[in-house]
């Protein structure tokens, strides 16, 4: 394994933490963490949508938004974000307007990833070319997202045997 590749799980681990506190508080277990030229985390979040009541308070849009307070700036050349679910429409917009310079991420998503999007608005905002990257973790990723949704379905099937 090269030195990238260990970087990149370390980074990956990292948001994988966070992702567990979401899943601790009963949100979609998604953690993400953003990271300068000179590899110090500058950003961190993890989902709270649920507790906020907002479709807004995504991992990523969080990690941004503490970003952008700790650089004093909202632009974020030269970063790099690590999620542990491929980033949705909305969150890959606000990554490519706040200038991150790579995307990396573990477990694909099949129902609201950016690459299943049929409006390709990502060429409308390109400055220069987003690097993306996918599966670091992949296992770990997915793993815990299923463990969340299964205990969900585990949920909602006992509730619907506990009505008369």
């Amino acid at each position: 394994m090269d030195i990238q590749q260990q970087e990149y799980e370390s980074y990956m681990q990292k948001a994988l933490t966070l992702a567990c506190q979401a899943y601790d508080q009963n949100e979609v277990p998604i953690g993400a963490v953003v990271v300068d030229k000179e590899g110090a985390i500058i950003g961190s979040g993890y989902n709270q949508t649920e507790a906020s009541m907002s479709q807004t308070s995504h991992a990523e849009l969080l990690a941004l938004a503490d970003a952008g307070k700790k650089m004093g700036d909202w632009r974020l050349e030269d970063c790099t974000i690590f999620v542990t679910l491929e980033p949705c429409t909305m969150c890959m917009a606000a990554l490519k307007l706040s200038r991150i310079k790579k995307v990396v991420y573990g477990a694909d998503s099949p129902v609201f990833g950016f690459r299943l999007d049929k409006d390709c608005f990502i060429p409308l905002y390109n400055n220069d070319a987003l690097l993306i990257q996918s599966g670091v973790l992949k296992e770990k990723c997915s793993e815990i997202l299923k463990d969340f949704f299964q205990k969900k379905r585990n949920e909602s099937e006992g509730s619907k045997r506990k009505k008369p």
